[in-house]
């Protein structure tokens, strides 16, 4: 591989002009999605009793383990078929899957209809995380071919804002669909919610609207669907710019035909891979076990609905996973030469340091929790945006980018699956257990990140 290919290219004004506007609807999509994926903890609130929290953990966790071995079908489908195709059918799969869950709600909620909800939320919530896992696959191969191996930690941290403003939209958005739809209103609307109130006819009606909170992501999700129909290109060639090496793992392999045996033991047998699959399964643990529970934790210990902490949480993690993100991107490509094993390490460090904190202050001050817990979230969303959004595509390389991205992503949402049901059992008997839980998979984390410091992608030369 010649100096020359390694550098970071210089586009023109127009490329990266036609490149924004390529990853920006699409990442709105993806931010879309995961409105549409955790708005169930939002409506879990909600529901109160209807949904307790070992139903809550049931349901979640049958959602996430869906998602985790859904790549191992969609990772390779995307590979072979392009990220449009892929987004296009997770935003418009999950689009009717959030419109079923808004249906039942609103049957069980306005009909009185005996539906076992943890049977057939489950089983819609699944379906739904099953259109849901062609998302990261998707964002992370159609950009594979649009930025080189040297601007990929900047677009880690643009992953990870995506993230986390999927975040936001899910809680603090959704929070504000239920609040507005509410027959009793506990706080101040803003001006979009009395219209959404009076759009929908609050008022007239006999009980809470939270359906709302599946419906509306439908509806956003749809219209991104359109939009990207129209705009989204798999590569620059499709954009009329030229294709241009990326120098990562799938440089010189551009003519070769694709090979699903040949990519699963290319993937399969990498150890740095391998080894970055493990560590995300602890950001997976790490991630959901405190973005979920700490929302659950405020409410059940009496923490007013108006409460800083309680009534931005999701603003509260996009600001810090956005940070995160955007420092772990420009740390790795400035300052450890596009290597992205010691920011997660770093960041994992200071995990180990924030849930140890975690238990000395957790029934002492719900504000101090709260500010630990964000800074739990800077490091993790960080961290997930290196690994999932970045390192998949230096070391999957462009042809491999979405079947990596489906293992390590699989083994996030594993991992997510691991915590949701038991920290649900756990926390039933008492919240003393959630630091103590969360410990080791900080430390786990740490050690295996440790291993993959000098980590960078060897791509071939061409001949």
């Amino acid at each position: 591989m010649t100096d020359a290919i390694l550098e970071k290219p210089q586009h023109s004004r127009s490329f990266r002009f036609h490149r924004f506007l390529n990853w920006f609807p699409m990442g709105l999509t993806y931010a879309f999605l995961y409105m549409g994926r955790y708005n169930l903890t939002v409506s879990k609130n909600a529901l109160g009793d209807l949904m307790p929290k070992l139903d809550f953990g049931i349901i979640f966790g049958a959602g996430v383990i869906t998602y985790a071995f859904s790549f191992l079908i969609n990772g390779p489908l995307t590979d072979r078929m392009g990220g449009k195709k892929a987004i296009l059918a997770g935003a418009l799969g999950s689009s009717v899957m959030n419109a079923l869950l808004g249906l039942m709600t609103y049957l069980i909620l306005v009909k009185g209809a005996a539906i076992n909800i943890i049977l057939v939320f489950s089983i819609i919530y699944s379906i739904n995380m099953y259109f849901q896992s062609f998302g990261a696959v998707a964002i992370v191969k159609v950009n594979a071919s649009w930025f080189h191996v040297r601007e990929r930690g900047v677009f880690g941290g643009i992953f990870g804002i995506l993230i986390a403003m999927g975040i936001y939209f899910a809680f603090d958005w959704g929070t504000a669909i239920v609040e507005a739809t509410q027959i009793k209103i506990t706080s101040d609307l803003n001006f979009l919610q009395n219209v959404l109130r009076n759009l929908v006819g609050v008022t007239a009606g006999k009980v809470d609207q939270t359906w709302w909170v599946f419906f509306i992501p439908s509806i956003l999700l749809f219209a991104f669907f359109m939009i990207e129909l129209f705009l989204l290109k798999d590569r620059p060639g499709l954009a009329g710019f030229e294709d241009f090496d990326t120098a990562d793992a799938s440089s010189g392999e551009e003519d070769e035909q694709f090979s699903l045996k040949k990519l699963l033991i290319k993937i399969l047998t990498n150890k740095i891979i391998i080894t970055i699959a493990f560590i995300e399964f602890c950001t997976g643990v790490l991630r959901q076990g405190i973005m979920h529970w700490y929302l659950i934790f405020t409410k059940e210990t009496g923490l007013s609905a108006d409460h800083f902490m309680r009534a931005h949480w999701g603003l509260i993690l996009m600001i810090a996973g956005s940070f995160g993100s955007m420092f772990a991107g420009l740390i790795s490509d400035k300052i450890f030469g596009s290597r992205r094993g010691p920011v997660a390490a770093l960041f994992y460090g200071l995990m180990i340091v924030l849930t140890i904190s975690m238990g000395f202050v957790l029934n002492l001050n719900p504000f101090v929790l709260g500010a630990i817990v964000s800074f739990m979230s800077l490091a993790v969303i960080g961290t997930h945006g290196m690994l999932s959004g970045t390192a998949t595509m230096d070391f999957g390389g462009r042809k491999g980018a979405a079947t990596a991205v489906g293992l390590i992503d699989g083994f996030v949402y594993l991992g997510t699956g691991f915590q949701s049901i038991s920290l649900a059992y756990l926390l039933t008997k008492s919240w003393n257990y959630w630091s103590p839980f969360l410990i080791p998979f900080a430390i786990i984390g740490f050690i295996l990140a440790i291993r993959i410091w000098h980590a960078f992608p060897q791509a071939k030369r061409r001949k």
